[in-house]
């Protein structure tokens, strides 16, 4: 079992930057995958970005490659996500996840964190 919380969101003007950080409890395993995707109003939950937790190797949506950074601290239990360049189309819940291999698909994910808002101003 693996527990996630969620923190950094927050409201920001377009082009500013905001730092999410995901705190896991519990043991990750070789080859689980972190990762973190977004939900707007009305939309579904898409892909933000997912890092392996033991090599560290990550992939990235086309619509945040070059702004978004993701990384982790094994020593921390802690999975980050580095926003650069925010735009209003990045306003969404953001949600850290844990799966047991690589995938950018949300339902292949097995624990969820409670998510937390990033609200990008025009």
């Amino acid at each position: 079992q693996v527990q996630l919380v969620e923190s950094g969101g927050g409201l920001v003007q377009a082009g500013g930057s905001l730092r999410l950080s995901c705190a896991a409890s519990g043991r990750l395993f070789t080859g689980y995958w972190m990762g973190w995707f977004r939900q707007a109003p009305g939309k579904e939950r898409n892909f933000v970005a997912t890092i392996s937790w033991s090599f560290g190797n990550a992939m990235y949506a086309d619509s945040v490659k070059g702004r978004f950074t993701i990384s982790r601290d094994n020593a921390k239990s802690t999975v980050y996500l580095q926003m650069n360049s925010l735009k209003p189309e990045d306003t969404a819940v953001y949600y850290c996840a844990v799966a047991r291999g690589v995938t950018v698909k949300w339902n292949e994910y097995d624990y969820w964190g409670q998510g937390t808002q990033v609200t990008v101003s025009s």
